[in-house]
């Protein structure tokens, strides 16, 4: 992954919220082979394994560990697919992120010499489920549980330009992995020969390879000219159908041709009121990202998954 870091100011030392996770683990070991100190803060240290030469530490121990970290990134919170969604669960995803990000904010304003910038980790759920066109930052907030969910904690972070620290809101799409995340769940029906399309398979599914959102999270600390909201998603979004059928290709296992209305029946059992997540999407497009330059490492969802399943 080091060809993806595109460094325009010094950037020695980084604090890590959730630096374990599918895209934490990662980027903490990226950052680290670039000879970063990286310290990672967790709510029990002694259960998280993180790469050699990072270190981790308790949030009681702000703001002292944010002294002289030139970046702070927050990827922190309760999994919003961890389990099937109730009101109980819902406040638990809700309270951890917008209150780990109110947390970290509130520790830097106490820092003598505060993080240059804040990258927050933020969600194309903010969009919630839109019609066919190409969305971009510019469009506003939707309506939901996730849209609401992503507006409140990208205000949190925004807390932190009030005393002059630059502030990144990365919204990521479906992050593809080579293990855990949404692409090992894919691929398993398509493992038995029962993959096919969910639901009537015309919504939008934005995606990015895990190289690509580590990327850009070390870019967007890096580079001065990355703030706001900016689009964690690859360049060329597809059509739920269109995806699996290039994920039955790679995998050399066919598409079943079953109807609509009964993916769409199984979806809304398995996951509840999380299903319209899942059966609605949107098309998002990083148009901030390619305007600053960023030079995206995998563009077309075939390629991603030939690295990642080939």
């Amino acid at each position: 992954m080091e060809e993806l870091l595109m460094t325009t100011e010094s950037f020695h030392q980084a604090v890590v919220a959730g630096g374990s996770g599918l895209v934490g683990f990662p980027l903490v070991e990226t950052l680290v082979s670039q000879g970063i100190q990286v310290r990672v803060l967790s709510r029990d240290p002694s259960r998280v394994s993180l790469p050699q030469g990072a270190t981790a530490h308790v949030y009681d121990d702000l703001p002292g560990v944010l002294e002289g970290a030139d970046a702070v990134i927050n990827l922190a919170g309760a999994s919003i697919a961890g389990k099937r969604w109730n009101e109980k669960y819902k406040r638990e995803v809700l309270e951890s992120r917008v209150g780990i990000t109110s947390q970290l904010v509130a520790a830097m304003a106490r820092c003598a010499s505060k993080p240059r910038v804040l990258v927050n980790a933020s969600a194309i759920g903010f969009y919630g489920p839109r019609d066919g066109r190409c969305i971009t930052e510019s469009d506003a907030s939707g309506q939901g549980f996730l849209p609401s969910l992503c507006a409140a904690w990208e205000k949190a972070a925004d807390e932190a330009l009030k005393f002059g620290v630059r502030v990144v809101k990365l919204r990521s799409g479906v992050v593809l992995a080579r293990s855990g995340g949404a692409l090992a769940k894919l691929a398993l029906p398509m493992k038995l020969f029962q993959g096919a399309k969910l639901g009537h398979g015309q919504q939008g599914f934005s995606w990015i390879h895990l190289d690509d959102i580590v990327g850009m999270y070390i870019e967007a600390a890096n580079n001065p000219s990355w703030s706001g909201p900016i689009n964690g998603t690859a360049p060329r979004p597809l059509t739920n159908e269109t995806f699996t059928r290039l994920l039955g290709a790679q995998m050399h296992r066919p598409v079943l041709p079953i109807p609509s209305f009964l993916t769409e029946m199984g979806v809304k059992v398995l996951l509840g009121e999380m299903a319209s997540e899942v059966l609605e999407g949107a098309f998002v497009y990083p148009a901030k990202a390619l305007e600053l330059g960023y030079k995206f490492k995998f563009e077309k969802a075939e390629d991603a998954l030939a690295d990642l399943l080939g």
